[in-house]
């Protein structure tokens, strides 16, 4: 078994009002490599209360999904004997009420475009790969989101 943490910090900053909800969501996310995030709730979600030069959590669900789906990715095509030079994706997620009062992403689309050194994979053997990778990728397998890979 293997463990993973984060570290969130946030506190109350001078004139706000907590009881009211009139409070920055603004806060710290520090991983145990020493990066420190900053991070808030969406302003889809507390409008002005939020840091809009933050992550919120959604993006970092979707960054996470793609994320691990690229390292997965690109370990199948080295397996399979493909050499991959460069990997770009633009993936989103769609959040929507899945019962009343209650939301959740509910699909992520990613959309690598990868670039190849030698021969690259078939139409065939570039889905089989995105099939494998997700099959096997932690973070597809630890959520209900649909996750897809678009072309």
């Amino acid at each position: 078994m293997t463990s993973y943490t984060a570290d969130i910090a946030w506190s109350l900053r001078d004139g706000e009002d907590f009881a009211k909800g009139r409070y920055s969501r603004g806060h710290v996310v520090s991983f145990d490599g020493g990066l420190i995030v900053p991070a808030s709730a969406s302003p889809h979600v507390v409008g002005k209360w939020a840091v809009e030069e933050a992550v919120d959590p959604e993006e970092m669900f979707v960054a996470a999904l793609s994320n691990c789906h690229m390292l997965t990715f690109l370990h199948k095509a080295r397996l399979a004997g493909f050499v991959a030079v460069a990997y770009r994706d633009h993936a989103s997620g769609t959040m929507e009420e899945i019962a009343p009062g209650r939301m959740a992403v509910t699909r992520v689309v990613l959309s690598p475009q990868i670039e190849w050194r030698g021969d690259p994979p078939s139409a065939e053997q570039l889905a089989d790969l995105h099939h494998q990778a997700h099959e096997d990728c932690f973070i597809a397998n630890s959520v209900k989101t649909q996750v897809t890979v678009s072309n």
